[in-house]
């Protein structure tokens, strides 16, 4: 059995939009990938590292541990070997606190957190392992209870796909675009609905098998 690794947010944490509520493992993104590729004949085991509000490379004003580049190095000692490793935030970059990022910024955050990855203090002769991009859908004007939390976020993340898709071929990492399959939320226009977690992991769930092919 393989083990694939995702380092997300709260998109992939499976919040349910306008509540403090989670979906079920089964019924959240990374489980449905998980299943589906089981049922491919992948045998693999996802772990989620999803923290809410976790951002690429950026503190959190009012909350400690959402700087994404922080314990991800042990973050890969721990789960090594990995099969794989998917990689989507850049969500949270785009939070009041940061007014000047916009989608460059997010990308260039991507790429730190890619070469972290690549020079974690894994154990000799373990695989360093393949690196899956993947960006969120854009945000859509944001509404309820987070909704002041991400004022203007929907104008300054313009561009993010285009953006982490060239950091991606830079650096050599698979990529997939959430927004080819899903919007975001239509109840608060940031995270997922129910039925877009189906959809993505479904989606996902192809291109996954023939990177560990």
């Amino acid at each position: 059995m393989r083990h694939i690794l995702i380092y997300g947010d709260s998109l992939t944490w499976g919040i349910v939009p306008n509540t403090r509520q989670r979906f079920p493992f089964e019924e959240r993104w990374p489980g449905i990938l998980e299943n589906k590729l089981n049922g491919l004949g992948c045998r693999v085991r996802v772990i989620e590292d999803c923290v809410n509000g976790r951002r690429t490379v950026w503190d959190d004003p009012f909350k400690p541990g959402r700087n994404g580049l922080q314990g991800l190095a042990q973050c890969m000692e721990k789960h090594s070997p990995l099969a794989l490793v998917i990689l989507m935030l850049g969500t949270n970059d785009f939070q009041f606190s940061h007014p000047y990022n916009n989608a460059w910024s997010a990308a260039q955050g991507i790429a730190t957190l890619v070469q972290q990855i690549r020079t974690a203090p894994i154990e000799p002769g373990m695989p360093v392992p393949p690196i899956l991009v993947v960006c969120p859908p854009p945000i859509e004007s944001p509404r309820g209870v987070l909704a002041a939390k991400f004022s203007g976020a929907g104008q300054r993340c313009a561009g993010l796909a285009d953006a982490y898709r060239a950091v991606s071929t830079d650096l050599t990492c698979q990529f997939f675009d959430t927004a080819s399959v899903t919007s975001s939320s239509r109840v608060d226009g940031i995270h997922l609905d129910a039925d877009q977690h189906q959809t993505l992991g479904r989606a996902l769930a192809e291109g996954v098998a023939a990177i560990l092919r």
